[in-house]
């Protein structure tokens, strides 16, 4: 399918003050329209040719545990471009003594969204900063997750393609179950050895742990919103509240879905395939 001709972009400095005002006016008023990019029809996929000096707008959708943050983040590395994680921004302000952390812990804890009043807030703060160290260009990672939050990016800039992760409900409660993170790094790492036996007309999934190196093994903790009964709810509420998310970049010929064929090895140069990008001198980067 032809890739769509590229459009001006917004500069991050003007999209973060546009998010913080488009915020603000819905919040007041939320009779007023977005405005609603018309360029796209429903059946063209702008996948991406020859990525330049980090001018793409990518946004990265999935089930909590799906790998976002795994994949998002290497192709952030591969294309020069940063790697905006809601999620590590929710973190990084749990860990801080802001304001806002103590809402933080008790939303995040229970499984719940956080508010887009406090996930805007956080991202804006993050694009100024981007803005100031003078970068271009962005993979947003775990937003937008609500159709409101859609309509609010949308209504700034123009993202230039969707990328929906999908793994099989078995296997994201086993990766989220295994998941490890070193307190002194911070790196993510994962003890679950998942092998699915292919029923029904699906594949098996097979994926191997990712160990820690040595120096790592004995500082590993698990995140307090790994349980079971946790993820259960988070993937719930995914369904309910992020889904519909889905159809409306499907509905604008936005969205690629791509389903993990397994683990990074597989899946990662299946991934650059995906997106016609091309890995033949960077088969390092799936090490």
């Amino acid at each position: 399918m032809a890739a769509l001709s590229r459009i001006p972009k917004t500069s991050i400095k003007s999209l973060s003050s546009c998010i913080s005002r488009s915020f603000s006016i819905t919040t007041l008023n939320s009779e007023i329209d977005l405005k609603v990019p018309s360029f796209l029809s429903h059946n063209s996929l702008p996948l991406h040719q020859e990525p330049k000096e980090g001018n793409i707008q990518w946004v990265f959708l999935g089930c909590p545990g799906v790998g976002k943050g795994t994949y998002a983040s290497r192709l952030s590395n591969f294309l020069g471009v940063p790697h905006i994680a809601t999620g590590d921004l929710v973190r990084e302000e749990l860990n801080s003594s802001g304001p806002l952390a103590s809402q933080l812990k008790e939303t995040v804890n229970q499984g719940k969204l956080v508010s887009d009043e406090i996930i805007i807030s956080l991202l804006s703060k993050r694009l100024q900063a981007g803005e100031a160290k003078g970068e271009s260009g962005f993979i947003l990672d775990g937003f937008p997750r609500t159709i409101r939050q859609a309509e609010i990016l949308e209504g700034v800039t123009d993202i230039d393609l969707v990328v929906n992760l999908k793994l099989r409900e078995e296997a994201l409660l086993a990766k989220c179950l295994g998941r490890r993170i070193c307190v002194e790094c911070g790196r993510n790492y994962n003890i679950a050895c998942i092998d699915i036996k292919g029923e029904n007309g699906n594949p098996g999934i097979y994926m191997d742990p990712l160990p820690a190196p040595p120096q790592c093994a004995p500082k590993l903790i698990q995140r307090a919103d790994d349980t079971e009964e946790v993820v259960k709810e988070r993937l719930r509420i995914y369904y309910e509240k992020s889904q519909p998310v889905e159809e409306f970049y499907r509905s604008r010929g936005k969205l690629l879905e791509f389903d993990l064929p397994g683990g990074i090895p597989e899946s990662w140069p299946k991934l650059l395939e995906a997106l016609n990008l091309d890995h033949e001198d960077k088969c390092s980067a799936a090490a």
